[in-house]
């Protein structure tokens, strides 16, 4: 079970997710098809509920045309 500290990581990090995602004027939908990512998965990472690979993270930031280091904040 992630830790409290573990949770809040997550959820900043959906949070950066998300705001660079509406910068970019991309819906959940359009960001989820150009990383070959489902949507459902897209919201769940903005939300802070999943632990995202670092391949995953990858391809969200070459989309979202930043690095995972931004991300991360």
């Amino acid at each position: 079970m992630a830790s409290l500290d573990d949770k809040k990581f997550l959820q900043r990090l959906g949070e950066r997710v998300r705001k660079r995602r509406e910068e970019r004027g991309l819906t959940q939908q359009q960001l989820g098809d150009q990383c070959d990512l489902h949507r459902t998965f897209i919201g769940s990472v903005e939300r802070g509920e999943r632990n995202v690979s670092v391949l995953n993270l990858r391809r969200l930031a070459v989309v979202l045309r930043t690095t995972p280091a931004e991300l991360f904040g």
